[in-house]
């Protein structure tokens, strides 16, 4: 396979991570309270998840710089491919433990992207594993 094709599943996958940073970062960032509203848990001090929105947003611009020249970033596609495992692994406790008192949906989509976009991105780091 060509340099090009190995790099491809993981400027794609970084790509997609871009894009579901930036919908739930500004989500947490702009209308936290929709969110909140949508989950149907009981509301929340805002506060406490702007914060958030605004990381999230960054993770997001990271990924799209790195999408576009993953030479030797290795280090960034770990640390998301990491931070994606963790955070979904998070969430999937909270949910089987029912620590999680709102809509099913709400805690089960970001938990599935989290996990598959995890696996997604340690798949495209060891192809292409030549660059990183």
């Amino acid at each position: 396979m060509s340099q090009d094709g190995d790099v491809k599943v993981l400027k794609v996958t970084l790509i997609i991570g871009a894009v579901i940073s930036f919908v739930y970062g500004f989500g947490f960032l702009f209308v936290p309270g929709l969110l909140v509203s949508l989950s149907g848990t009981n509301p929340v001090e805002f506060g406490w998840l702007r914060w958030s929105g605004g990381v999230i947003i960054a993770l997001g611009i990271g990924c799209l710089m790195v999408s576009s020249k993953p030479e030797k970033q290795g280090i960034f596609v770990t640390s998301m491919a990491l931070a994606n495992l963790f955070a979904g692994l998070g969430m999937l406790y909270s949910w089987i433990m029912q620590e999680y008192s709102g809509a099913t949906w709400f805690i089960a989509l970001p938990t599935c992207l989290l996990l598959v976009l995890s696996g997604l991105l340690w798949w495209g780091r060891g192809q292409a594993k030549g660059i990183l």
